[in-house]
């Protein structure tokens, strides 16, 4: 069997699960909303210029102001720059007030907008709008997976991948169909499906996407030098992929370059103070000894849970569990878990509520989370400490799971892994 031949069967065929992603925007490239086999240009190097040149040469064109929106959204995904979902806002106003009624294009730009601010019952509603308005058209599918998917309707969220992959087997859908791969443990044929995504690429941001994913997938492996490789070949098409310079950081700590690695750390919260980036920073220079040090990274963190409006972020949730005030995190993890029965709003409570001594009330959120969406190495982790707690048998099983999948997982935790194995 080929290797194309292989990646379209693990993924065009039997039942897509997807597993969650977490961070903002990760679940890839939105793909254009036009329809695939329109004649067009070929694609430009620079996705978001060429936007902007259509949108002011075509300032009465609604379709150019939602295309506008859509690479925006695409490109704050690896920059993580508000400025230009705001952007992205702004054209699809324009959009709409060009074209206020069957504005296809509009739909789905709101929806990934919607995603994007992890508003995911408002894109939900999109992506249905834009499918029934067009069921034969891909991207409102992707809109629609990603919601559904973050809100926990996994049954609805494979629906939609497996629709998405029939009418559009793109960068978008390979990329999506490789969490399916991955939750199932079909790693080998998740990165297949993320190498035919890379196949696929068509701008820098797709290239970008498609490297450091398959470089996560090499560092959830225990496969820190694989990793590597990735992550820069991301930085070398996409030079502010932040993911991906957050990879090598991370990478770099794994094979035992710790000064390398909290450099990297450094320049990388000196631009982008995202709250994983800040924590994982954080909890190296306290693994290394530099209390400190770590402490400017602990504040940034609790200022940002102090300012922090709208939908939770559950790296600030997993702060406050492991940092700061893990009943706050509980309080406010029992609130999203109310608004989203996700996979990963689970895992996060699990781990509060035992941070927070209810480790009887934690377990089945832990098992809800590992039966739902799979485990990583972090999860298996948890869900061991959890069971450890309780004294229960499988606890030492968990463990080794976690420190089997990953041994480097969190510099905090594996060592204490190994201590309660003995």
């Amino acid at each position: 069997m080929t290797r194309r031949r292989a990646v379209a069967g693990a993924v065009g065929g039997g039942v897509l699960v997807l597993a969650c992603a977490a961070g903002l925007l990760a679940l890839g490239p939105a793909g254009p909303a036009t329809q695939p086999g329109a004649v067009s240009a070929p694609p430009p190097a620079d996705r978001l210029a060429a936007a902007r040149q259509a949108a002011g040469r075509r300032p009465g064109d609604a379709t150019a102001w939602a295309e506008l929106a859509l690479a925006a959204v695409d490109r704050a995904r690896t920059t993580l720059d508000g400025g230009q979902l705001a952007e992205a806002d702004r054209a699809l106003a324009r959009s709409l007030g060009l074209r206020p009624e069957r504005n296809y294009e509009a739909q789905v730009g709101s929806g990934q907008l919607a995603n994007a601010r992890h508003e995911f019952a408002t894109a939900r509603e999109f992506g249905l709008r834009a499918t029934t308005m067009a069921p034969d058209r891909a991207a409102g599918y992707a809109v629609l997976a990603d919601a559904e998917l973050q809100l926990g309707h996994l049954s609805a969220a494979t629906a939609a991948t497996q629709r998405l992959l029939d009418l559009a087997p793109t960068t978008a859908a390979y990329t999506r169909a490789s969490y399916d791969l991955e939750t199932h443990g079909r790693t080998a044929e998740a990165v297949l499906a993320l190498e035919r995504a890379l196949e696929l690429a068509v701008t820098p941001g797709e290239q970008a996407f498609s490297a450091h994913r398959l470089g996560d997938l090499a560092w959830d492996q225990g496969h820190p030098e694989q990793a590597e490789q990735h992550y820069r070949h991301a930085l070398a098409v996409q030079p502010d992929d932040h993911f991906a310079a957050f990879g090598l950081a991370r990478s770099a700590a794994a094979l035992g370059r710790t000064e390398e690695a909290l450099g990297r750390y450094g320049e990388l919260v000196a631009r982008v103070p995202q709250p994983q980036f800040l924590l994982e920073y954080a909890e190296l220079q306290l693994n290394s000894g530099q209390q400190a040090e770590a402490a400017a990274q602990l504040t940034a963190l609790a200022a940002e849970v102090r300012l922090a409006t709208g939908p939770l972020d559950l790296q600030l949730a997993r702060y406050l569990a492991d940092h700061g005030d893990p009943a706050e995190a509980v309080r406010l993890l029992t609130e999203e878990w109310q608004r989203r029965h996700s996979p990963l709003v689970a895992e996060e409570l699990a781990w509060a509520l035992h941070q927070a001594g209810r480790d009887q009330e934690a377990l089945p959120h832990a098992r809800f989370a590992a039966e739902a969406g799979g485990a990583g190495a972090l999860g298996a982790y948890r869900s061991g400490v959890i069971e450890h707690a309780l004294g229960l048998p499988g606890a030492a099983e968990l463990l080794r799971t976690a420190l089997r999948r990953n041994p480097y997982f969190s510099a905090r935790y594996a060592a204490r892994a190994r201590e309660l194995l003995g």
